[in-house]
């Protein structure tokens, strides 16, 4: 796997946008496209376990730096859903970018079967994403994001993988009957915590969610 730090600028927000991007060592003809982003707090660089995963099942993975120095911190009171959703914007706009930015340096990617992938307030980005834009997204995957509901529908395919101490709020996942007309996944951790789904994971944690996020992609 190669490894490359990027420094994405959006002249019009004016805007560093960092990327962190993964690619295959031997060149692929038509690579999907994979954008990661990382929940509050964290670093792009900290899912590394993830990025090797999908490289070696054919993605070029973009993992972005949503939060810079002097960011406003995020909202912790009112309806979060409400209060948070600006953060959730910027970061839409940031994987805008970053698809735009990386389609005119690599035209071999296959952007049309986009994968999305976010842990906690970043799995909240990439929902409303899939929200706004789903004409644009093939697959979405959430670890254990808490305040934007699963869309209800077909397209873009939905997999969320739970942790074991965190509880979303009301309306956020999907019922049983909801996962079955929509083909919608929704896969509980019984041994994981919310602030395990990183690298700090322990090997045998890390393994049960690729091997999750591998059955699911394989589909």
């Amino acid at each position: 796997m190669h490894t490359e730090t990027l420094a994405l600028y959006d002249s019009v927000r004016r805007r560093p946008v960092p990327v962190v991007l993964y690619q295959p060592t031997v060149a692929v003809a038509r690579p999907r496209l994979a954008l990661l982003s990382h929940g509050y707090g964290g670093q792009s660089t900290a899912y590394t376990f993830l990025a090797r995963q999908l490289v070696a099942m054919g993605y070029v993975v973009a993992s972005v730096q949503h939060e810079l120095p002097g960011d406003e911190p995020i909202a912790t009171t009112g309806n979060l859903r409400e209060t948070r959703r600006p953060n959730w914007e910027r970061g839409v706009q940031n994987l805008l970018f970053v698809c735009q930015m990386l389609q005119q340096r690599l035209p071999r990617l296959n952007t049309g079967q986009l994968l999305l992938l976010g842990h906690s307030n970043g799995g909240d980005m990439v929902m409303l994403f899939a929200h706004e834009h789903p004409q644009l997204v093939a697959r979405v995957i959430s670890l254990d994001n808490r305040r934007m509901p699963l869309p209800r529908t077909r397209r873009p395919r939905i997999l969320s993988i739970r942790s074991s101490d965190q509880v979303a709020d009301p309306g956020v996942l999907t019922t049983a009957a909801e996962q079955r007309t929509f083909g919608i996944t929704i896969v509980a951790l019984p041994a994981t915590i919310h602030n395990d789904m990183w690298d700090g994971a322990t090997e045998a944690q890390k393994q049960e969610i690729n091997a999750i996020e591998a059955e699911f992609l394989r589909r």
